[in-house]
């Protein structure tokens, strides 16, 4: 077996596989409200096409944990396959999925015994008039239909992961997190990070982890808690003695590429070895071409040692990736 490491002693272990660029919502942070210009369908992995990358990470380049992505990941019709077909490799890998809960109630018993173990549900706020203000929808009985749906199919820790928008739900923090607390979530907040279609991210403009604090530690007592991170994005927090949780993932302000065990593969089979990437991997073009799984491991690896050493975000020549969040997959 051959690692997947970078040139900084970093090895890649954590593979986020984007099933799809398409999405049912459109939140304003993320696409614009005609949605964008969706991958051609032929350009798109087909079911056995994933399944084949992902058994070569597995089998032959150390990967232990798979987490599905999107767009929107309920929306890729053959998921319930891929994911039954990804928890039968030997070894099998630890899966998840990040999804916006939409459909979830339908799906989460048949993704639950397919072998997904877990789901991270994309929720902003709990008010109706807020959610339909950033998502465009008026969803979100759907999205706590899908969550209530999951815990009770078992794919928990059901962890849900919060952006917070200055202006429009920055206040409701601490009833999101209450609410959570009550109905045995996982909340996370994520600073927004400059990964919008729109390129309207500015830093003066995002809600910081410091802000985030104050805001919880106004109505909340948080105290670190005492599991190690490691190469977990998110920083936890006990909450008023416990046993419940909050995280914080401070991408920008606290950034912790140094401990990156992730890599990326995107819907159309590139392989981006950073979040942040300018460049790709083509993997597509020799799956298709006839490569064995050697081979298609080899320009895996080569992949991954030009991963550079952070993100960059500080830097005064920095760019935003060309593709959006949705197109590349969380």
């Amino acid at each position: 077996m051959t690692p997947l490491a970078d040139r900084f002693g970093r090895v890649a272990t954590d593979l986020r596989v984007s099933l799809t660029d398409r999405c049912n919502l459109r939140c304003d942070y993320c696409m614009p409200p005609e949605g964008l210009d969706w991958l051609p369908d032929d350009s798109v992995l087909t079911d056995d096409e994933v399944v084949r990358l992902i058994r070569i990470g597995v089998e032959r380049l150390g990967i232990r944990e798979v987490r599905f992505t999107g767009g929107e990941p309920l929306v890729r019709r053959g998921l319930v396959d891929i994911v039954r077909r990804t928890h039968e490799l030997d070894p099998s890998p630890e899966t998840s999925l990040t999804t916006n809960a939409l459909g979830l109630a339908r799906t989460a018993e048949a993704l639950a015994a397919a072998g997904l173990d877990r789901v991270n549900v994309s929720l902003d706020t709990i008010r109706p008039e807020t959610f339909a203000t950033i998502t465009r929808r008026d969803r979100l009985h759907d999205v706590v239909a899908g969550l209530e749906a999951a815990q009770a199919a078992g794919l928990g820790p059901v962890k849900i992961n919060a952006v917070l928008l200055r202006g429009v739900n920055d206040d409701q923090a601490p009833e999101l997190l209450r609410w959570c607390l009550e109905c045995g979530y996982q909340l996370r907040f994520i600073e927004q990070m400059p990964l919008d279609a729109q390129h309207g991210w500015s830093r003066g403009g995002m809600v910081t982890a410091e802000e985030i604090f104050a805001r919880l530690e106004a109505e909340f007592t948080l105290a670190p808690a005492a599991e190690p991170r490691g190469s977990a994005p998110a920083e936890l927090f006990t909450v008023d003695g416990g046993p419940g949780t909050v995280g914080v993932i401070a991408s920008v302000t606290r950034p912790f590429c140094g401990d990156c065990d992730r890599v990326r593969l995107t819907a159309d089979g590139q392989v981006r070895n950073c979040l942040f990437a300018r460049e790709e991997s083509d993997l597509r073009a020799a799956l298709r071409g006839g490569a064995s799984d050697a081979e298609l491991a080899e320009r895996w690896v080569v992949a991954m040692r030009g991963k550079l050493p952070g993100h960059g975000i500080d830097d005064p020549t920095f760019l935003q990736p060309d593709r959006p969040m949705s197109a590349i997959g969380g």
